[in-house]
């Protein structure tokens, strides 16, 4: 789900307790639309992430230090200018909608006392950040918005700042009974829509909510319900709303039951899932960052992505393409054998065939069946045999050629694939960069220039479990190489997804005695998280010591050769182990 009114209104109250007079002391924009700000307060260091990407609108805090690019964009270097080293003196949600305003004290160029505002807009694809003057001025915006794109609401320098109306919706914060039983059941509507749309800042899941603690039923239409069950549904919604009034909140994330993957989050404790899928938190914040962050790096990262991953299905399609033509030829070369045996046939029985016969009858000796041989009739019997040689050479050769092709196109898919997987597991720019590299490396793409300049350098992670046990993750096929030659010993643990592309992952055993059952069954589930199954239930899992696992000769990055293994089903998860820098 989105970010709705009350899970707004619950991080405001939030970020005031945290930030409201600190300090900014920094200003970074990780990605186009994205910022990130470092605030300094009493109680150390806050770093408040805010998104305005449409797919993926959010805000909250967070412990994460994004790496900023070298070359800071316009629109950060103007927040440095303005409003680095300046106080934040408050922070407001704007009625019950889905905009935050951050209002900042500082100095001007004159050095004397100023404000500024920074409004950030949660609303899909309409997201923004803008930037104000104190009497609501726009100085800039992360997304400018000309009226060839909005007839609306222009969003450009030195335009006035406004929210565009919500025609026929009202606060839910300072809503009375009449005009809760006017607007929720002024037309025949099913009760959860009748709601949500009746109120700014309203979700499926408040609606929802709200029937739940009335008793009533989400199948039911507005026009079914009597005035006594009216009033009943409008005492819920009071209470829900004098409870968000007064900060009354119990953040809570409901993961799904077979899964665990997060479904659903509210400011205020869910009743209609049931209770064993309901995880509280003392910090929306927190909770946003479960629910968000994964999400977020994958939504940034195909972003990101996209050229290489459209390259790499392209060549992906090219070699199936060709690998299905090859097939085909090395089926056409099944009757190879057979013109073997008819050029042997007709030089034993050459003699007894005619000139003129366009067919020779005769035993096969082969299984003693009776066997036609079509001939040409104007050549001689020897000169058909000579045909028939001729032609079992040219299919041998093609059979030949035919399985070194397919061989090597089968490589390159699977190559192809890896590399694709390396994508789904890339978590920064470094990692895309060395899919990149490996790609010009093998020739699938020529290199341009010099190319980007990248921060750091693509690392594997590095998993602790509790017993001290040290696990490696490759990311991609270089890293896995690195990991399986030249980081792992002997008596080390080797890991990887049974028959699928994904990750070698390592766990040391400098001991090389025998390992808890659990670090095995970590160690499982990361490879099965760190694979092309990461969202199935369960993956098949290989493992075996390092010392049996070999790599081919001129084989190419990534890929090696095992034949004693042990297996085991794990679930794809990083629980059991905490990733260290």
């Amino acid at each position: 789900m989105a970010f709705d009114g009350s899970s707004i209104h619950c991080l405001v109250s939030e970020l005031n307790r945290e930030l409201t007079g600190g300090r900014i002391s920094k200003i970074a924009q990780p990605e186009a639309l994205e910022l990130q700000l470092t605030i300094k307060t009493a109680a150390g260091n806050r770093r408040l992430l805010i998104s305005a990407n449409a797919s993926l609108p959010l805000i909250y805090l967070t412990e994460e230090n994004k790496t900023a690019p070298l070359t800071a964009p316009v629109f950060c270097m103007l927040l440095r200018k303005h409003i680095q080293g300046g106080h934040i003196s408050s922070i407001e949600q704007i009625g019950f909608e889905r905009v935050i305003r951050i209002r900042v004290r500082h100095m001007d160029e004159l050095g004397d006392p100023a404000e500024k505002q920074l409004y950030i807009e949660i609303m899909g694809k309409h997201s923004n950040i803008i930037f104000c003057d104190q009497v609501d001025k726009i100085i800039d915006a992360i997304k400018r918005v000309p009226f060839s794109l909005s007839s609306v609401r222009e969003v450009l320098p030195g335009r006035d700042y406004f929210i565009p109306a919500q025609e026929g919706r009202h606060n839910p914060l300072n809503s009375s009974q009449e005009e809760f039983i006017s607007a929720v059941f002024s037309s025949p509507k099913p009760l959860v829509k009748a709601i949500y749309s009746a109120y700014t800042g309203f979700s499926p899941v408040i609606a929802n909510e709200i029937l739940c603690r009335a008793g009533l039923s989400s199948a039911n239409s507005s026009a079914e319900l009597t005035e006594i069950q009216q009033i009943q549904l409008y005492g819920a919604f009071d209470r829900m709303m004098t409870d968000l009034g007064q900060e009354r909140f119990s953040p809570c994330l409901i993961r799904d039951a077979k899964s665990g993957a997060p479904r659903e989050y509210a400011a205020f404790c869910i009743s209609f899932y049931p209770k064993d899928t309901l995880v509280r938190y003392e910090s929306i914040s927190r909770l946003l960052v479960d629910y968000y962050a994964g999400r977020n790096r994958a939504t940034n990262m195909q972003q990101k992505s996209s050229d290489l991953r459209h390259l790499l299905t392209t060549l992906l399609d090219r070699n199936r393409k060709k690998e299905a033509i090859q097939k085909k030829q090395l089926k056409d070369t099944e009757k190879m054998d057979l013109y073997r045996v008819r050029g042997e046939l007709l030089h034993t029985y050459g003699y007894s065939a005619r000139p003129g016969d366009r067919s020779l009858t005769c035993v096969n000796y082969y299984d003693n069946k009776e066997i036609v041989i079509p001939l040409d009739p104007l050549l001689s019997a020897q000169e058909n045999a000579a045909r028939c040689f001729a032609r079992y050479e040219k299919l041998k050769r093609t059979k030949e050629a035919s399985l070194r092709l397919i061989e090597e196109t089968s490589l390159a898919i699977a190559h192809l694939e890896s590399m694709l997987t390396a994508l789904d597991l890339a978590e920064n720019s470094a990692d895309l960069e060395a899919v990149h590299q490996e790609m010009i490396r093998y020739g699938y793409i020529k290199k341009k220039g010099k190319g980007k300049k990248i921060q750091g350098k693509s690392k594997p992670l590095h998993y602790v479990t509790e017993d001290g046990y040290d696990i490696y993750v490759g990311k991609n096929n270089e890293q896995n190489d690195y990991l399986t030659f030249k980081v792992a010993t002997g008596n080390d643990w080797w890991f990887h997804a049974k028959k699928i592309h994904g990750s070698h992952v390592i766990v040391k055993n400098p001991a090389g005695g025998e390992m808890p059952d659990q670090v095995y069954e970590i160690a499982a589930s990361l490879a099965a998280y760190y694979s092309q199954g990461r969202e199935s239930g369960s993956v098949e899992v290989d493992y075996l010591q390092k010392k049996k696992v070999k790599k081919p000769a001129g084989a190419v990055a990534g890929f090696v050769v095992y034949y004693s293994n042990y297996s085991l089903l794990a679930r794809p998860s990083t629980e059991g182990a905490r990733l260290v820098d």
